[in-house]
Order: C-alpha cells, then structure tokens, then sequence
C-alpha cells in the first residue's frame, strides 16, 4: 500500500487533482470533510458522536478524526493505498496518523504540495464562487484570512514532512491537465 498527503492552499486545485489521481493509481481518495459528513448521514456510532460534538460548536477532536480515518482504511482493502486530501491539519495530527499508519503495517509514502503563486490563488477562488456560490470564496478578506491561515498552520507541517524526507513541491501552475501531468509524474515515482 502506498500512501500520499496532498497539500495546497485553497484554490491550489487539491480537491480536483486527488479525484483524478485517485481514480489513475486506484487509491482511494480521503477527504476528512467528506468522511464527516457521510458517517453522520449513515448515523453510525462514530456519526453520532461526532454529530453530538459538532452540535455543540466544538471541533471534532483528532483521535475521533484518525479512527475514523482507521475505520474507513480497515474497511477497503481493494485499493492500492490511500491518498489524504487536506489532511492532516497539524503536526500532531501527522504524527497520529503515522501512528495509526504505523500500526497497520503502513506509512506515509509522500507529501505532495502543490505550489501556486498568491495572486493565481485569489483569481481561482473568485472563479470558484460564481459557478459554485460558496460565499467563502466571494469576499477578498476571507479568501486572505483563508490563504494566511493554510500558510500559518500547514508550514509546520511541510517541515516535518522535510526532515523525514516525504515532502515533494509540485508546481501547481497551468491548466488542470498540466498540473495533473506533473502530479503522476511525481508519483509514478514512488508507486
């Protein structure tokens, strides 16, 4: 099994590049935002639990995070690893779910970050919110507020991925062809 984080910031084009990587390395593509919402619509025991939590206005906490990740993992065996979109968050998420990893007889096999310049980020967000209204990607000082939050809270990470030799820039530039390219080239490498 081979396992890949993807990181970018918002607008970098992370959430279209994992689907189409997912779908050409058979792995499968975990978006903890989507997994949140899909255990609180089935309403399993884990759903519910984290419905109670989010309920109340508080954040999931990360061990109910990576066992739901573990749960998902121990129930698809089929693919030939897994790629983690957007997660983890923080340090200390990474090294959970190395742990969980770990446990399972796997590892992280690669950091892909996608590289895109402060200005192109802005221009796909606005793009972003006409064809699909998310208000978040409408006004400038959100869209900053977002921008500086990845860049404040995901360095740390892209650190600790460094000094275990797992962290791989991808220039995130171009069209989504271009980008897509880049990508399997990257990871072609390593499966």
């Amino acid at each position: 099994m081979v396992n890949f984080l993807i990181f970018g910031p918002p607008g970098s084009g992370k959430g279209t590049q994992s689907v189409m990587l997912a779908e050409k390395f058979n792995l499968l593509h975990l978006s903890t935002g989507d997994m949140l919402r899909a255990e609180i619509a089935a309403g399993t025991e884990l759903g519910k639990k984290m419905s109670t939590i989010m309920s109340k206005g508080e954040l999931v906490p990360d061990e109910v995070v990576i066992e739901m990740i573990a749960h998902k993992i121990d129930g698809s065996k089929a693919y030939a690893g897994f790629l983690f979109d957007g997660f983890p968050r923080t340090v200390a998420q990474t090294a959970e779910l190395e742990k969980m990893l770990n446990d399972r007889g796997m590892k992280i096999d690669c950091m892909l970050a996608l590289d895109v310049e402060h200005d192109e980020l802005v221009k796909r967000l606005i793009g972003r919110a006409e064809l699909s209204g998310r208000p978040d990607d409408k006004d400038p000082a959100v869209i900053e507020n977002r921008i500086d939050v990845y860049n404040e809270k995901t360095l740390p990470i892209i650190n600790y991925c460094n000094e275990r030799g797992l962290y791989l820039p991808v220039n995130g530039m171009g069209t989504i062809e271009d980008i897509f390219g880049r990508l399997v080239e990257a990871m072609s490498k390593i499966i």
